[in-house]
């Protein structure tokens, strides 16, 4: 995989793993919505976020000074790891608020 980030690149941490789960389950948000759902500060949650995108996991559109994080539901990657979050929830995904 060159140039890829490894499943347990991705998977090692456990704020990455907060991020795609929160992501997965709202689909998109701001900076700093993934910081506090994700319990991180927001320097950590930007390298995050940016491991995660180049993973191809998620995408950012920007708006000025604004940047918003999408999963991206169109990768193959993100789609399993999406399919083992309902997995692992009990067959749905919920709502990472009421966690």
């Amino acid at each position: 995989m060159d140039k890829k980030m490894m499943v347990e690149d991705v998977l090692n941490s456990r704020g990455r793993v907060k991020i795609i789960r929160i992501l997965a389950e709202q689909g998109e948000l701001n900076i700093s919505k993934i910081a506090e759902l994700a319990e991180l500060n927001h320097s950590t949650t930007i390298s995050h976020l940016g491991a995660l995108e180049k993973a191809e996991l998620v995408e950012k559109k920007e708006f000025g000074r604004i940047k918003i994080y999408k999963f991206k539901n169109t990768h193959v990657r993100a789609q399993a790891l999406k399919h083992l979050i309902e997995v692992w929830n009990g067959g749905e995904v919920t709502d990472a608020k009421n966690k």
